[in-house]
């Protein structure tokens, strides 16, 4: 009897001191995850269903802990996943986020890491219910609505862009996999096979057209105050609303197709990426569904929706004008009318419970302001869809971060499109333009500050050698586009560069749209403008000293399949950072190297883009494979004339006469003495021929 008393004091122990049995985390888990758990008695280990830390106080569940490389496969602009560890509660709020690893060259090289972390500190206390943007102009939250925006860092902004996302995507997953309140309903999508000519008010009798009205006695006891409190409000008129809003989800052909008619909304609807739905909003009264001097385009930030305790973002599509109005026969006026597409990291489904809200700040005076929240539920009728088997979470039909940043950017985008198609044609018409020697070099210049200012300070879009480590390391361990697309102007200019290698060279890109290099330009002019004494290198010595690049280039590529991480230090080589992303704003021996180089410009003519430039190594190798040879030579070119050769700055021709394209930055200077009567020998020659011949005929016509 005694044996089986202790048998059960045993079992009864057992079953007590189980959860404390458990496994524990690694010791170098369990530290950072109690930081964003302060409160944990109990860590456990990574569960084997799901890759998520269970965290206790005693025997409450207090949330989740994971490392965000366990869930999302966002790569950073490195080309390598940035690897943050992430805490969420219960309830859906961030306890923490925390930088575990990421080889960011703006953060290891550059800004440091203070800002990073600075950056990542903002998420404690925010919630998955937030709609969370990062947007450094506006940051904290907006005065009208859930929209949450965070501090960016300056020239930083696709890698803080990459980590929101990151942050984002995973906690919404592990929160769909783990909190009960974030559990997917089963989805839905509109029928396509469903339409009939419809009215307005046929659509609204049917239910097609939600109505959502609100008057000024009914917003007055919500608010707890009269409209007469509020001195910017204006006196509603008689029978005027508080709010008066009309809403359709615009993505069910019965309801779209009726709204904006057949050519249309298959236009719209093909406009769309995968995952994103069309609501179309129009409203009336004191408060309409977005203010006066709301920005097409924009997140609207007195409207929102909200579905699952979650935002879904609303974004105007700026579609709504005379050639695509709202055309449903017997529809009203309304003041403001907007189509929305409906997406953001969590998705919509139209076959589960939503809710529009509409955030107002009243203002009191200059001061203080009273907020107040109006919610109504949105019921779509369940006629208009079918259900389906979801075979992906809804979140991975989200929209790529890479769109939100080419919408962002959307004006440098249109700069630059329109500044490289004017270069385009300037150098298609080459030879025409070197007529104007004047009219060519007030171009170029004007050019080259534009490079400087607008595409290098203003548009950061300096390449660098470190962008080829990215492709050549992305095409070694799986090519993935959207990597190289979450910077636009980076983008746009490397595509360029690289179509215009195969016709013109390297020199378009290392004479015109180098920042960096218009940069060395304007300090050989100031060396020249001071007097500085120009230093030419000897011929031998200049043939030898242009493969020092290469050697570079070919350090660096070999170091970046070793190490990423010392690759990145090495490529420092590269002032470009130092100038032009920090704005010579870093620790002294960076300063020194990138002024050093400057000045060593002024004595020789671009020393840094003859000699060390990696970057520009690696484009005169693809270089080598252009398609033509614009740059025009003649018969007398180096035998004997060497004037171009005397006049080329960067000793890109050859005292034979041929151009060395592979050093050539395309100035055109040559082409415009060649064009030049009183500089061109071969023109001077023949122009004493034409003499001569003139005066043999004067002579033979008087004999």
């Amino acid at each position: 009897m005694a044996a089986f008393r202790t048998l059960v004091l045993l079992i009864a122990s057992m079953l007590v001191l189980a959860p404390t049995l458990r496994a524990e985390p690694s010791p170098e888990m369990q530290a950072p995850i109690q930081q964003l758990f302060p409160k944990a008695t109990r860590i456990e280990d990574k569960r084997a269903d799901y890759p998520v830390y269970p965290v206790y106080q005693l025997s409450e569940l207090l949330g989740y802990a994971y490392e965000s490389r366990d869930i999302s496969d966002l790569t950073g602009y490195s080309g390598k996943p940035i690897s943050l560890l992430i805490g969420i509660d219960v309830d859906g709020d961030f306890t923490g986020v925390q930088v575990m690893d990421h080889h960011e060259p703006v953060f290891l090289h550059g800004l440091g890491e203070a800002p990073l972390f600075g950056f990542v500190d903002q998420y404690p206390g925010r919630s998955l219910t937030e709609h969370i943007v990062v947007n450094g102009k506006k940051a904290g939250s907006d005065a009208e609505g859930d929209v949450v925006n965070f501090d960016g860092i300056t020239s930083a902004t696709v890698s803080v862009v990459i980590i929101n996302d990151t942050v984002l995507s995973s906690a919404l997953k592990v929160a769909r996999n783990t909190l009960e309140a974030f559990a997917q309903a089963p989805a839905a999508q509109p029928r396509a096979d469903l339409y009939e000519p419809l009215s307005w008010q046929q659509m609204l009798d049917r239910g097609y057209i939600g109505h959502w009205r609100l008057s000024v006695e009914e917003a007055e006891a919500m608010i707890g105050n009269t409209l007469d409190a509020y001195p910017e409000v204006a006196e509603p008129e008689p029978g005027e609303a508080f709010t008066d809003i009309y809403y359709a989800y615009a993505s069910s052909p019965m309801i779209g197709r009726n709204l904006l008619g057949d050519a249309a909304f298959v236009r719209l609807t093909d406009d769309l990426k995968s995952g994103e739905q069309m609501l179309a909003v129009m409203s009336n009264g004191l408060f309409t569904h977005v203010p006066d001097d709301f920005r097409p385009g924009t997140v609207p930030g007195r409207l929102s929706l909200e579905q699952s305790d979650l935002a879904v973002e609303l974004r105007d599509m700026n579609r709504l004008d005379s050639d695509t109005p709202l055309q449903a026969d017997g529809m009203p006026h309304f003041e403001q009318a907007h189509l929305f597409k409906m997406g953001g990291s969590g998705g919509f489904n139209p076959g589960a419970d939503a809710s529009l809200v509409m955030n107002l700040a009243l203002a009191r005076n200059h001061l203080s302001a009273d907020r107040a929240s109006f919610r109504t539920e949105m019921n779509l009728p369940p006629e208009l869809f079918e259900r389906v088997e979801v075979t992906a979470p809804v979140e991975q039909n989200r929209r790529p971060a890479w769109v939100s940043l080419w919408q962002e950017r959307w004006p440098q985008v249109t700069i630059l499109v329109a500044s490289l198609m004017v270069l385009t044609v300037f150098f298609a018409r080459q030879r025409h333009y070197s007529r104007y020697p004047k009219l060519l070099h007030r171009f170029r210049w004007g050019f080259l500050f534009f490079t400087l200012f607008f595409i290098g300070f203003y548009a950061q879009g300096q390449l660098s050698v470190v962008n080829i480590f990215t492709l050549l390391l992305s095409l070694y361990d799986g090519f993935e586009i959207g990597t190289f697309l979450l910077d636009p102007v980076i983008f746009i200019l490397w595509t360029f560069t690289f179509i215009t290698l195969f016709i013109w060279g390297r020199g378009l890109f290392c004479g015109w749209l180098c920042p960096f290099g218009a940069m060395q330009e304007m300090a050989s002019w100031l060396g020249k403008t001071l007097q500085v004494r120009q230093r030419k290198v000897p011929e031998a010595w200049h043939r030898r000293l242009i493969h020092l690049k290469y050697l570079i280039l070919v350090g660096l590529v070999g170091t970046s399949f070793h190490s990423l991480t010392l690759a990145e230090q090495l490529a420092e080589v590269e002032p470009f950072k130092t100038s032009l992303t920090l704005y010579f704003w870093r620790y002294w021996p960076f300063v020194v190297y990138a002024v050093g180089l400057l000045v060593a410009g002024m004595f020789v003519h671009k020393f840094f883009c003859r000699y060390l430039c990696p970057l520009g190594a690696g484009l005169a190798v693809l270089g080598k494979f252009r398609l033509f040879s614009w740059l025009e030579r003649v018969k007398l070119c180096g035998q004997p004339c060497q004037s171009c050769k005397n006049h080329c700055e960067i000793n890109a021709i050859r005292t034979d006469g041929r151009i060395d394209y592979n050093e050539c930055i395309q100035c055109l200077e040559c082409v415009v003495i060649l064009r030049d009567d009183t500089r061109c020998v071969d023109k001077l020659i023949q122009q004493k021929r034409q003499r001569r011949a003139r005066i043999q005929a004067v002579n033979v016509g008087v004999s």
